[in-house]
This record gives C-alpha cells, sequence and structure tokens, in this order.
C-alpha cells in the first residue's frame, strides 16, 4: 500500500501535462483517455472483485494486476509514442487499478482473525499508509524537476515501484486455500452477484458516498485554480496547502479507531462532511487572505472522516463478499467524479469558481445526512 500510495504520488499530478505536451493528445484526446480509463476501471474493479469472491483466488488476481501495471510503464518507456501512452493509461493502468480495492478485500480477511475492536484500526491505518507517500513523494519530485530533471524521469520510477509491489506479492502474498482465515468461494453466479451489487439497498448508498466524495474530487480540481487566479498566490502554494492536508491527515486517520468504536460510521461521515464541506465553500472566499490556512484543519479532519470511513462501510454492505465489497469503491470513485463534474460545470458556467465550490459543498453534505437519514430508518 505504501508502494502504490508512492506510486501515484509519482504519476498521478504529471498525466495531464505528459499527455498533452509530450505525447501531443491535447485536451481533447486526453478527455477520451480519462473518460475511457474510468470505465475499464469501474468495469474491471466489478469483475474482478465478483470473480475473487466466486474463486477465492485473490492472490492471482493480484499478482495479474500488478503484471498488468508492471506492462503498461514499461510499454510507455518502450514506445514512447502517443499509441503507448493511450494503450498504458486507458486499458493496462485502469485494470491494474483493482489492486487497491483487492488490498483492502484482503486486510478485511485478514483482520478477521483479530478481535472485532482491531478490524476498524487496520483498516484505517492502511488507508493512512497510502496516503503517507504524498506527504514525502511530491516535494521530492518538485526538487527533481527544479533541478532540470525530464518529466519523462516519472515512469523509470513508477516501473520500479511496480516491479517490488509484484515481486513482494509473489514472494509473500499468501497462497489461495493456505491462509490463516477462511475465504470460502461465494457460489453466486456472476449474474446473481451482479443482481447483489446492483440491489436498491446498496445502490442508494454507494450514489449518497459518491457525492460526498465528489466533494473531495473537486477540492483537488479547483485549489490549484483558485490559487492561480488569487493574486499573490501560485503553484508553491498550491504544493504547500495540498501537502498540509495530507500531511495533518495521517495522525487523524490512524486516531479515528478510537472515536468510530463509540459512534456510528454515518454520523461520523456527516460530521465529516460537514467539516470537508465548509472547508471546500470557504476556500475561494478565502484565498486572497492569511486566514485561508486555517481551512486546512477542518480539511484534514474532514477529510480523514469521509476518505477512511466508507471503505469500512462499503465493505459492511457486502459483508460476506469482501471482493464484491471492494469494488464498491471504484463504484463510489466514480459517482464522486459524475458529481464533481456536474457542480463544477454547472457553477463555472453560471458564475465562477466559489459558486462551483459552493454547489459541490452542498451536495456533498447532502449526501452524507442523506445516508445517515436512510441508515436511521432502516437501522443499518
Amino acid at each position: 500500500m505504501v508502494l502504490y500510495g508512492a506510486l501515484i504520488a509519482t504519476l498521478a499530478p504529471y498525466v495531464s501535462t505528459l499527455a498533452v505536451a509530450e505525447f501531443g493528445l491535447g485536451d481533447h484526446g486526453y478527455a477520451a483517455v480519462l473518460v475511457c480509463a474510468a470505465l475499464v476501471s469501474v468495469t474491471a474493479s466489478v469483475a474482478f472483485g465478483i470473480r475473487s469472491d466466486q474463486r477465492a483466488n485473490r492472490r492471482a488476481i493480484a499478482t495479474a494486476s500488478m503484471a498488468l501495471m508492471v506492462a503498461g510503464l514499461a510499454l510507455v518507456l518502450a514506445g514512447r509514442a502517443p499509441w503507448a501512452f493511450v494503450a498504458t493509461h486507458a486499458l493496462l493502468l485502469p485494470l491494474s487499478s483493482t489492486i487497491f480495492g483487492q488490498l483492502f478485500a484482503f486486510a478485511r480477511l485478514a483482520a478477521s482473525t483479530h478481535p472485532d475492536e482491531a478490524r476498524g484500526a487496520i483498516l484505517s491505518a492502511l488507508r493512512a499508509l497510502f496516503a503517507v507517500p504524498f506527504v514525502l513523494v511530491l516535494p521530492v519530485w518538485s526538487v527533481a524537476f527544479s533541478a532540470g530533471i525530464e518529466i519523462m524521469a516519472v515512469y523509470p520510477v513508477c516501473l520500479l515501484l511496480a516491479g517490488i509491489m509484484l515481486a513482494i506479492s509473489l514472494r509473500a502474498w499468501p497462497r489461495d486455500g493456505a491462509t490463516a482465515w477462511t475465504d470460502t468461494p461465494s457460489g453466486l453466479s456472476f449474474a446473481a452477484s451482479l443482481r447483489e451489487l446492483g440491489s436498491g439497498r446498496v445502490l442508494v448508498r454507494v450514489l449518497a458516498l459518491g457525492a460526498v466524495n465528489g466533494g473531495v474530487i473537486l477540492y483537488l480540481v479547483l485549489i490549484g485554480l483558485v490559487f492561480a487566479a488569487t493574486e499573490g498566490r501560485g503553484a508553491a502554494d498550491v504544493a504547500l496547502f495540498v501537502g498540509f492536508v495530507a500531511g495533518l491527515e495521517v495522525p487523524f486517520m490512524l486516531a479515528l479507531p478510537l472515536v468510530a468504536a463509540r459512534a456510528p460510521k454515518g454520523g461520523l461521515i456527516v460530521i465529516g462532511a460537514l467539516l470537508y464541506s465548509s472547508h471546500l465553500a470557504l476556500l475561494p472566499v478565502l484565498a486572497h487572505g492569511p486566514f485561508v490556512w486555517l481551512l486546512i484543519v477542518p480539511a484534514a479532519v474532514g477529510g480523514a472522516l469521509i476518505l477512511t470511513l466508507p471503505i469500512a462501510y462499503l465493505q459492511d454492505l457486502m459483508a460476506d463478499r469482501p471482493g464484491a465489497g471492494a469494488s464498491l469503491i471504484a463504484l463510489q470513485r466514480l459517482a464522486g467524479e459524475g458529481t464533481c463534474a456536474a457542480a463544477f460545470a454547472i457553477g463555472t458556467a453560471l458564475s465562477g469558481y466559489g459558486l462551483a465550490a459552493a454547489l459541490g459543498a452542498g451536495v456533498a453534505a447532502s449526501g452524507a445526512i442523506a445516508l445517515w437519514l436512510m441508515d436511521r430508518r432502516t437501522g443499518f
């Protein structure tokens, strides 16, 4: 999980620049890659999650995912052409991204050998481990690029990280059927598993959590644009703000189990969404002055809650299907991207970044409150 966090922190901030400036795809070409990547990622997450539950062959699927990651990164380095970039970022890397959900499915199964009160702490710690590299890796790349290293250097580094991940998994991931915990095949057909995932009880909660997640995605879209449009702000402020938020999220994520054991997940998600929404809505308002830095605290506390708790919540929705439960994370992400895109499009068309932030904040808070009301009514 740490290595995957380092890989994403290394590659994700620069993919758009590589697509447009290095490989010449243009804005519309890169947009098409993003759409294709999102569809492939969600489809693969659902299919691999169901398959891993059907056969309990989690090691095979995890290692195959990481092998695809290695192949995609190697293809870009070998081809250094637009077709290689598109094949990697529209197909191979989205297929390999299922490893994120598979790691949480694996962790949930492994945590079943521990007391109930320890399971939440294990998942929170795992999510925090994914966040840690963002604090460390981004400053290193900032220094490297300032020293004149070309942006394509991210690919060999990512290939090295992916190769280490694959080697560790081949050596240390427990063999299927030889684990310390019970992992019984679901016995459901693919169609039956899809019906289970698409049931109203599950789908409406995924959409509500997607609205909450949309606030996080919108923040990442707006932070650079808002600071770039604000006199006296720039890229250095963006890096500093994002770094501080990510760094402060980690201790709150690690401390979260102390609170989560005494309160319902739905209520804590509401608190997190309200805190995060307040930060998002106020970001364009306070960007010009020193008080913007105070928003780091509600952003980090709220982020720790809404980035960590939904993982366990979604897995609880499919308690006997850890693979399918993990695939709901990808569905939540897709729903979040949709709400983010709608808030951004409407807000910027009618007014500007301020309205976009306010709309995103309102949708995120509404999604969390709707989830809480549903849980109160059904007793989930």
